[in-house]
């Protein structure tokens, strides 16, 4: 087991890789608690849950609203919470960053936790105090800034995902080594067909290695007013390719990773073999790095992003196997792009 803390404006965050669903009430505060999942998670892993008020929202994006965050309001009101309260919530990254959400602005805030039961909410999603909801499928747009208590990471229960959702999880992962670390890069490139299938060991080393970079990151920029933008690398287009396909996360950041790749070598920042590189590992690991949507639709949905500042946007390129760079460019260079590609 590995612990690892997260110190921001709200207060220490503890990650700890390695624990076990079963043990959480040894991590609870002795006060009332609230468990906010989904359907599918409770009926996987119900049987390990704590006996205490759960609400169960239906799985996916389609919950990550101010609509499902008022009826979690009125049902904690009427279970009784209060100030003194605390929320966990046992999911992957949606039930994460609504459960967030509604515990940051319940009666202005109470106390909340994570267990985090997908590999993208280990490795990303729970991690970093961002919380939020979506507003008609464009990606939280309504959120907060706000550390949990603690992040649980049971490995184990990565043996439940199905291969498609297993996968997902690895384009964040990927992100971090292109960002921060070349060696993990080759690490994966040279692993890659045990970490197709569940390896708990493998699993728990890239879960530590991409908790403890973005860590650090969120440290030395919680508010992501400078280095914490890195972390965007695949997101600005990806999340376009999100709200425009209805593709998982994972899926929509691969084809964002792809983007930013292609638009760095086109500014001279890249080299072809990296891009080459990246789009083998992505290969591998059966995540998409195009798809069949006219671009200027992804492009009208990327011009609402919430991190548009104006009419130029901070997009992050690439310079290389674990190095990037952040660089605010108009909306129209974008434009540009890829219409001549």
């Amino acid at each position: 087991m590995e612990i690892i803390k997260v110190t921001g404006l709200s207060g220490e965050s503890q990650v700890i890789i390695g624990e076990l669903l079963e043990n959480i009430g040894s991590y609870l505060p002795k006060t009332k608690v609230f468990i906010i999942t989904d359907e599918n998670v409770k009926a996987y892993h119900g049987d390990k849950f704590p006996d205490l008020p759960t609400y169960c929202v239906e799985p996916g994006e389609v919950s990550k609203s101010l609509e499902v965050a008022g009826e979690l309001y009125y049902w904690l009101l009427e279970m009784g919470a209060d100030r003194k309260s605390f929320i966990l919530g046992i999911g992957g990254g949606v039930v994460c960053d609504l459960a967030g959400f509604v515990a940051s602005t319940f009666m202005r805030g109470v106390d909340f936790g994570f267990v985090a039961t997908s590999l993208l909410a280990q490795v990303d999603a729970s991690v970093g105090g961002k919380n939020g909801v979506n507003i008609s499928g464009y990606k939280n747009i309504v959120g907060t800034f706000n550390q949990p208590k603690f992040v649980i990471c049971d490995i184990q229960l990565l043996k439940t995902l199905p291969h498609e959702e297993y996968l997902n999880g690895f384009a964040e992962i990927v992100k971090h080594t292109l960002i921060a670390d070349s060696e993990m890069f080759k690490f994966i490139e040279e692993n890659i067909d045990a970490l197709k299938v569940y390896n708990p060991i493998l699993l728990e080393k890239l879960v530590i290695h991409s908790a403890k970079i973005k860590a650090s990151i969120v440290q030395a920029d919680e508010r992501e007013k400078g280095e914490r933008k890195k972390l965007n690398l695949g997101h600005t287009w990806g999340h376009a390719v999100e709200r425009e396909t209805g593709m998982s996360h994972g899926k929509s950041v691969s084809v964002g990773m792809e983007f930013s790749a292609r638009f760095s070598i086109k500014k001279g920042l890249l080299e072809k073999r990296d891009y080459m590189r990246l789009l083998n590992i992505l290969r591998e690991l059966e995540l998409p790095i195009c798809i069949k949507v006219n671009p200027r639709r992804i492009f009208e949905a990327l011009s609402k992003d919430k991190k548009k500042n104006g009419d130029a946007i901070d997009f992050i390129f690439m310079k290389g196997i674990g190095n990037v760079k952040v660089e605010r460019i108009a909306l129209d260079k974008i434009k540009e792009f890829i219409e001549i590609g």
